[in-house]
């Protein structure tokens, strides 16, 4: 594996180490501009995350750094997105559902894309151009990253579907959503089940075959996505721009997402 890749990795579990110092304590909370929570683990994690991915000299766009002008990343070929904290609100209601997102993107199309679960000690990471993606329940905080690599169990979608399995958000069920799953049921005989989780790691249910769709007609952001992006991408999955019905591209003009659907 690339060492940027495992650069990212050693990021996002060092970014998660950050966040449960403070997750097992009382902590501040904040409110940005657009009303959404921010707490001091956001910070500490995106600090962490910056520490590593500075050592190879490509831009990142962070929620928690300041964005540059689109003239200026346009000519990225080539850039980290990054969430430090996804899921603010489950971190907040102590779900342990919060996730630390990392991609790399070239050209707009994720490439490589690492989601660490630092509450459940779990990791996803896929490399688009080797068509796998894997997991790994990291029961040794001193293992390294070759541990890691060569005791990960690689995922896939799920082939034998009894039931029509539909991802729903913990937080953000919208109209549009149930307006989907109601299509849906009339367009199929399968009994249709909701899986309920927050944060990317309603990615990772599709990926490793424990949900089949994940419909997102909700606001999100490009780091809120680019990660489990990449994760889908590596198993077959796509991720399909509801707008243009084409597959999702990131480093955009407006970061805010179109709506979207994961599916084969």
């Amino acid at each position: 594996m690339k060492q940027i890749y495992k650069t990212a990795i050693t990021a996002a579990i060092e970014g998660g180490k950050a966040i449960m110092q403070i997750y097992t304590k009382d902590f501040s909370i904040e409110y940005k501009e657009d009303k959404s929570p921010l707490t001091e683990a956001d910070s500490a994690a995106n600090a962490v995350i910056m520490q590593y991915l500075s050592q190879t000299d490509i831009p990142v766009i962070s929620e928690e750094n300041k964005l540059l002008p689109y003239s200026e990343r346009k000519n990225w070929e080539t850039c980290w997105i990054v969430d430090p904290l996804d899921g603010t609100k489950e971190f907040i209601k102590k779900n342990d559902e919060f996730t630390v997102n990392i991609a790399l993107v070239t050209n707009g199309v994720p490439q490589f894309g690492v989601i660490y679960v630092p509450a459940l000690n779990t990791l996803y990471y896929a490399d688009t151009t080797q068509n796998k993606a894997f997991k790994f329940v990291v029961t040794d905080e001193n293992a390294g990253i070759e541990d890691i690599l060569g005791s990960a169990t690689e995922i896939k979608p799920a082939e034998d579907k009894q039931k029509l399995r539909v991802v729903g958000s913990r937080s953000h069920m919208s109209e549009e959503t149930e307006a989907f799953i109601e299509s849906l049921k009339k367009g199929t005989d399968k009994e249709i089940d909701i899986v309920s989780k927050g944060s990317s790691l309603k990615f990772c249910l599709v990926a490793e075959g424990n949900a089949d769709v994940y419909p997102r007609f909700a606001p999100t952001m490009e780091w809120d996505t680019a990660a489990g992006h990449a994760i889908c991408r590596a198993v077959g999955l796509s991720v399909i721009n509801n707008d243009t019905k084409q597959e999702m591209v990131y480093n955009r003009e407006n970061l805010l997402n179109p709506y979207f659907l994961v599916s084969v």
